[in-house]
């Protein structure tokens, strides 16, 4: 089989649309069809430029995205995490309280959950309270707080995702523009936004710990526009089953969790330094000189 060479003096172009060859590939089209590949082949400079003030707006919006995720997150995996409901209901004595037996409440938690992930409108519960089994554990008002209460759980899920998806979106773009260049610059700015998310998350845990009755009023007030959830734990087993201390224990484990990543991210800098400190000194002559090309780009850009 023929090989065949593609002639770059052969493709037809005007002054408005040149094509942007590779000089080492010599292949407009393929450039056009594979641009990142050949980016990555050629090491050419990118072809994206972003104005200063934009690229400080995103980083900004990058900073302030870290916490919102971090917080939504570790509240999405607290929420549908098995081991805090068995200790609540161990450590606050549900069984004895409510007269429901252990295994019992163990699927009641397991039904909320599901129920905060599926599309089912309203709760329902069909357990033995007292050895007689109940249609519905939860009157109409505690159906209509977790409904409530979904929606909210569900927003969380939401958030969770969307900023997760900004920040993608906004290091997809700073690495089309700079490159490999990008990557301090990132490692910056995850650190800012841990150092974000660890002044709120100790605020917010200082705050849990010395005045946590106020602070779970305000998140009712704020959260919802009714009154449903003022419930009276001796005829209603939602608060029964999920006392005022569930809910702090449930604060704290989600506190603690934010601020050991926010950690984690806050120490990107020094060892992102570290590691590029050792690759260098096994790097040959011709990848160190790419290296403080990509570095010059990425400041003069």
């Amino acid at each position: 089989m023929k090989r065949v060479r593609f002639i770059p003096a052969q493709v037809k172009t005007f002054p408005d649309e040149r094509p942007d060859a590779c000089k080492r590939c010599g292949s407009p089209i393929l450039f056009a069809i594979f641009s990142a590949r050949l980016l990555r082949c050629c090491r050419m400079s990118p072809r994206i430029k972003i104005a200063r003030p934009v690229r400080i707006a995103a980083g900004v919006a990058f900073t302030a995205l870290v916490p919102l995720f971090l917080i939504a997150f570790n509240a999405r995996w607290v929420i549908n995490f098995p081991p805090l409901y068995s200790y609540g209901f161990d450590r606050y004595g549900v069984s004895d309280y409510t007269g429901i037996e252990r295994d019992d409440l163990l699927y009641a938690g397991k039904r909320i959950r599901d129920y905060f992930n599926n599309d089912a409108e309203f709760l329902e519960i069909r357990v033995a309270v007292r050895g007689v089994m109940v249609g519905n554990l939860y009157n109409e008002r505690e159906v209509l707080h977790m409904r409530d209460v979904k929606g909210l759980a569900r927003g969380v899920y939401r958030v969770s995702e969307i900023s997760a998806l900004l920040m993608a979106l906004i290091a997809a773009v700073g690495f089309a523009e700079r490159g490999r260049a990008f990557v301090p610059a990132l490692a910056r700015l995850l650190a800012l936004g841990g150092g974000a998310t660890l002044a709120l998350a100790v605020t917010v845990g200082i705050g849990a710990v010395f005045g946590f009755d106020r602070l779970f009023l305000a998140f009712h007030l704020i959260s919802f526009s009714n009154d449903l959830w003022m419930l009276d734990p001796r005829r209603d087993y939602l608060i029964a089953m999920f006392p005022q201390g569930f809910f702090f224990d449930a604060t704290m484990l989600i506190a603690l969790s934010v601020v050991a990543q926010a950690a984690l991210l806050t120490a990107i800098p020094p060892l992102a330094a570290r590691m590029s400190a050792r690759g260098k000194k096994n790097m040959s002559r011709s990848e160190r000189r790419r290296e403080e090309s990509a570095r010059k780009r990425g400041e003069d850009a």
